[in-house]
């Protein structure tokens, strides 16, 4: 290290204990270098045994301690001087003998129990590592891939005897290509989710292990995966990614910031005798466990009394129960440790965490509707998220406006007028529908900050992702067993749960060996209704309605014809003049099955210079609209999924004893055994609002503030709403929150009251059109020669060892053999064909190959019944 002993003993603070290690090394002899190369590795890496010396051994030491600098950085230096209680300069970067002296005397210390062992899994211990540094490292990386460049471009030059220029030196190739590459292939370069607004600003809030340099989801541990108490009010305890990615992949929670040093900052309230007035200030992982924060009653507290209270506070990752005088900090608000996504529950103390993590990702999931509604019950962070999420216009100063249409708003203020158009049927990555609506009419004055355009699931400037749709929870005919949800036919007469969705197709032009492929309306062998809705160009019309199957783009390729399809004088012709007759085939772009719908825009996309050798690329958007239907994905805010399992008439439907009938049947055994209660609140307080034309807005952990807070604000809702709509049934004190209701089809009433009410319910984005798959033959294995699988691949079911002892077992071995030997009668029946072919017989009769079949057929049921 470039230090003598007596400048080694004057820096430690154990110098009895480097004097005895030394003796006891000079009482042992080493002997060679090779022995000391194996004492020191085995004190490094802790190995038994007797290890033999090797070069890489030497290598991987050299590699490890002996290389000239080791630069630590600038956090790795902070760090280092916080841990070792160093004062070496921030701007000395690099590794110090004082450094490993410090480190020592520190390990020493804990060998004696005076230190503390670090916790790896401490924030405190990890930086965020943001897209900024990502691209500094490319950077660096292209950078040197210039310099290899400009070296290999001067070598030659040189070889060559030529002058370079800096024209033919400099280029900028390898910053380029680096930068498409990070872009196109990183795995954490991810394209914008775009399903919902909620999607929009929660997936740019992502924190993640994974990627290069980090952890896997096989290998990461559980301690890793696990929440710690430093993640209190910097990542959401709840809100993560399932499967096997838990615990890998968190959310910022929704008042934490990115410190200069790249740690997680949170916000408290310092309390200090001296000011009334409460300071905020952020505080990073290593500085809030020297403070005791208050936890828990401390928001509800009268500044008054404050001083006689006990409260639960957080100190050195413990949980305590302190006086009031006692406490430094405090939070400053109650949704302080909650991403987004899960501050949007309410009710949420009620619920299972599990339930509360399926709930966070299924409003990322959600569909936006035609026709959108605010949410009764909310937390009032809708108008936040959505005013931040950037779907919404808004207006940047006060003004007045001169002219709105469904295109485009024009206002004037400041001196000056301002055009902003509006997003008409945009197509988003998840292929929603992404449309602004304008909230404002023209000569009306708007302030700063007014909303001007409502975006999609956004409505008055608050996010709306449902409906209030009137739900019962009780069994009917067993359509709603499990997460089966029974639902009324008004959801889709009333277009309640229909959205739209905009898909797009695209087909490219190439020059092929034979020649170009041409764009064109002219496409032999085809029937004239698949034509129809071409232009003379070969491109569909704008507005057309198209069906599975019709032509969207007309595209011929050509190719060379076989010589035994010519005629005897085209033979002769060819060879005399040596002329290539070449023919075309069809590679029409067509509808894929379900992909009806209207044709709203098209783009013809050429490249520019003008060769032949740039391929052309048409793209067409077709718009579907989509009701709701059996199989669909329907959600609560509460983790409570369910499909659609069958849509009955309004008229049988259950019906309350005003004669209104509900919308949706839920299953009441998905409650207890999943714990989330907070969907009963949700459904109870919604049907008081609706009846009381009110909008509620839940704090969560509620109870803070008085015992049975949220059962009480719910009872008293639903009192008022039955004294003030003069509706007995709403409340009843026998069973409060339920009603008897009656049976649609017969008119008798349950024999149980039900519980009935308006909770928000969510349109995923699993729908069954873009599912459901059948197929009457398709493509095969070449090996197994069983079906492909897969929607994609046209796959069907295939017959595996299961399937063949389940049909044993019942009985179906018959059906199972006829089923397994139908692919080898085709295969017979193709051979028995070729051969006829051969013999010149190109014109075969149906009835031969009828008789081929029903011969193939007699022969293996002889097989079958033996």
């Amino acid at each position: 290290m470039g230090s003598n002993l007596r400048e080694i003993l004057e820096n430690v603070c154990y110098p009895e204990i480097f004097l005895s290690f030394l003796n006891d090394k000079e009482k042992k002899k080493i002997g060679s270098k090779e022995n000391a190369i194996l004492e020191f590795y085995q004190q490094f890496s802790c190995v038994g045994g007797d290890p033999v010396f090797s070069e890489s051994l030497c290598k991987e030491l050299q590699k490890k301690f002996f290389q000239q600098r080791c630069e630590l950085g600038r956090i790795g230096r902070r760090n280092l001087n916080q841990r070792l209680n160093l004062d070496i300069p921030e701007n000395n970067t690099f590794l110090l003998p004082r450094d490993v002296l410090a480190a020592t005397d520190h390990l020493i210390g804990m060998k004696f129990g005076t230190g503390i062992l670090d916790d790896m899994n401490h924030l405190k211990n990890k930086r965020i590592r943001s897209v900024a540094d990502l691209l500094q490292d490319q950077l660096g990386l292209a950078l040197a891939r210039l310099e290899n460049v400009v070296k290999g471009t001067i070598s030659g030059a040189i070889r060559h005897k030529l002058i370079p220029t800096p024209q033919n030196l400099v280029t900028s190739t390898p910053l380029t290509t680096t930068f498409e590459s990070f872009f196109g292939l990183h795995p954490l370069s991810q394209v914008l989710d775009r399903t919902n607004p909620l999607t929009q600003i929660v997936h740019g809030r992502k924190l993640s292990y994974l990627g290069p340099g980090g952890l896997t989801g096989r290998t990461a541990s559980f301690r890793i995966r696990d929440i710690h108490p430093s993640h209190y009010g910097r990542i959401c305890p709840i809100d993560t990614s399932e499967g096997i990615n838990v615990g890998l992949i968190g959310s910022l929670a929704i008042h934490a910031r990115i410190g200069h040093w790249g740690s997680l900052e949170t916000p408290f309230y310092e309390i200090s005798e001296r000011s009334k007035k409460a300071q905020m200030l952020y505080l990073s992982p290593s500085r809030d466990e020297y403070y005791m924060v208050a936890t828990g009653n401390s928001l509800a507290l009268n500044p008054g009394i404050q001083e006689e209270q006990v409260v639960p506070a957080r100190y050195r990752q413990e949980f305590l129960t302190i006086a009031w005088e006692q406490v430094h900090l405090r939070s400053i608000f109650p949704f302080q440790y909650f991403s987004i996504g899960a501050s949007l529950i309410p009710f949420i103390e009620h619920n299972d965490a599990n339930r509360a993590l399926m709930s966070s990702n299924m409003q990322r999931q959600a569909v936006p509707l035609s026709r959108s509604e605010k949410c009764i019950v909310g937390t009032g962070l809708e108008r936040q998220v959505a005013r931040d999420s950037g779907v919404a216009a808004i207006a940047e100063h006060g003004g007045k406006i001169i002219y709105t249409d469904t295109d485009k708003i024009i206002f004037s203020g400041n001196g000056y007028t301002r055009r902003i158009p509006l997003v008409m049927y945009q197509r988003s990555n998840k292929n929603t529908c992404m449309q602004q609506k304008s909230q404002v009419h023209q000569g009306k004055c708007i302030k700063k900050g007014q909303i001007l355009a409502d975006g999609a699931a956004t409505v008055g400037g608050e996010l709306a992702l449902g409906k209030n749709v009137l739900v019962a929870y009780m069994p009917w005919e067993g359509y709603n067993f499990e997460d089966a949800v029974l639902i009324s036919e008004r959801l889709i007469y009333e277009d309640i749960y229909t959205s739209f969705h905009i898909r797009k197709y695209e087909i490219q032009t190439h020059v092929t060996s034979h020649g170009p492929e041409r764009i064109t309306n002219e496409i032999p062998h085809l029937e004239a209704r698949l034509l129809c809705n071409l232009d003379k160009n070969g491109i569909v019309m704008l507005g057309s309605w198209v069906e599975t199957g019709d032509i969207l783009v007309g595209k011929l390729t050509p190719q060379m014809a076989k010589e035994s399809s010519y005629a005897p004088e085209d033979r002769l012709l060819r060879a005399i003049l040596g002329i290539q007759v070449s023919t075309s085939k069809e590679t029409c772009l067509k509808l894929p099955i379900g992909g009806r719908g209207r044709v709203i825009d098209v783009r013809w996309i050429q490249k520019k210079g003008g060769s032949s050798y740039n391929p052309e690329i048409i793209r067409v958007y077709i718009s579907q609209k989509r009701e709701i239907k059996v199989g669909d994905k329907v959600a609560g805010r509460h983790g409570n999924k369910g499909i659609v399992s069958k849509i009955l008439p309004r008229e049988d439907m259950p019906y309350l004893q005003n004669g209104r009938p509900v919308d949706m049947v839920f299953n009441p055994l998905g409650v207890p055994s999943r714990m989330n209660v907070g969907q009963i609140f949700e459904c109870s307080l919604g049907l008081a609002g609706s009846l009381l034309d009110r909008h509620y807005r839940i704090v969560p952990f509620d109870e803070r503030y008085e015992q049975e807070a949220s059962r009480k604000l719910v009872f008293s809702e639903l009192y008022e709403a039955s004294k003030q709509t003069a509706s007995p049934w709403v409340f009843e004190p026998e069973y409060p929150g339920k009603s008897r209701i009656f049976d649609g089809r017969t008119g008798n009433p349950f024999e149980q009251p039900v519980i009935i009410g308006k909770p928000y319910i969510l349109k995923l984005i699993h729908q069954v059109d873009d599912k459901i798959h059948g197929r009457s033959s398709g493509h095969y294995a070449l090996v197994t020669q069983q079906p492909l699988r897969g929607r994609s691949k046209q796959g069907g079911s295939g017959w595996e060892k299961w399937k063949f002892g389940l049909s044993k077992d019942l009985g179906l071995l018959i059906f199972y053999k006829r089923c397994l030997l139908i692919n080898l009668i085709i295969l017979e029946l193709g051979k028995k064909y070729l051969v006829l072919r051969s013999l010149e017989e190109q014109y075969l009769n149906p009835r031969i190959l009828q008789n081929l079949f029903d011969c193939s057929f007699e022969n293996y049921d002889l097989w079958l019944w033996n």
